[in-house]
């Protein structure tokens, strides 16, 4: 698979903060941004455990009980380098991620508008031995050294985009896999990405195998 760049894609040059849909199969690349302010955030409440050697990662979202899906798109992810995976929300059922612990890659999960039961789901995260991390409505981590913010909703992964704090904001809910830059009020670039759902619900399977070290976002789609 080519690296490509907006221009190959779209045959235009997107600036900052224009939508930049990036096709399955084919990969968004261009250095994160950093800014001073980011630089200056405190770090004491980002989720750094075993995160700091990180490099690659999974972004899913939106399972809706689609357990063999999302295992299936984290055994491949697993399979290609990821380290660790993001699960920005819809899991629903506690036991959609039941699979996940025999994979052994430690999974951040965020709730969406379908909740479920978020009980069950919190008891299960408790007693995944830390494989497994609930985070509520939101996450903020700190993986490969990139500060990520995860979330359902893609109109509030732009609004916390433009504020510059993260380097890479990823949400879901859409069922539509894009990879944008939002503008931020600093003047610099962050991420947002989307994977779309996992579970192929009106619109194929997709999930998203990230390169934190070299900022790219491969669009995958299950087969």
């Amino acid at each position: 698979l080519e690296t490509v760049s907006a221009r190959d894609i779209l045959g235009v040059a997107l600036l900052p903060g224009a939508a930049g849909p990036v096709r399955p199969g084919r990969r968004a690349n261009r250095a994160c941004a950093t800014t001073d302010r980011m630089a200056s955030l405190p770090t004491n409440n980002l989720s750094s455990n075993r995160n700091r050697g990180v490099v690659k990662i999974c972004i899913v979202s939106d399972s809706h009980d689609r357990a063999p899906m999302l295992a299936a798109a984290v055994s491949a992810a697993r399979h290609d380098g990821a380290q660790a995976v993001v699960h920005c929300g819809d899991v629903i059922g506690a036991g959609t991620l039941k699979p996940l612990l025999a994979l052994g890659l430690p999974v951040h999960v965020v709730h969406g508008n379908n909740l479920g039961d978020a009980m069950a789901l919190h008891r299960m995260c408790a007693d995944s031995g830390g494989l497994l991390v609930y985070h509520g409505a939101d996450a903020e981590l700190e993986l490969g050294g990139r500060r990520i913010f995860a979330t359902h909703y893609p109109h509030y992964a732009r609004g916390i985009a433009c504020t510059g704090d993260y380097e890479i904001v990823c949400c879901g809910h859409s069922h539509r896999a894009s990879v944008t830059q939002e503008a931020t009020v600093s003047g610099g670039t962050t991420w947002v990405v989307n994977p779309g759902t996992i579970a192929g619900l009106h619109a194929p399977p997709t999930w998203i195998l990230a390169d934190l070290d070299a900022c790219e976002f491969e669009i995958r789609t299950l087969e």
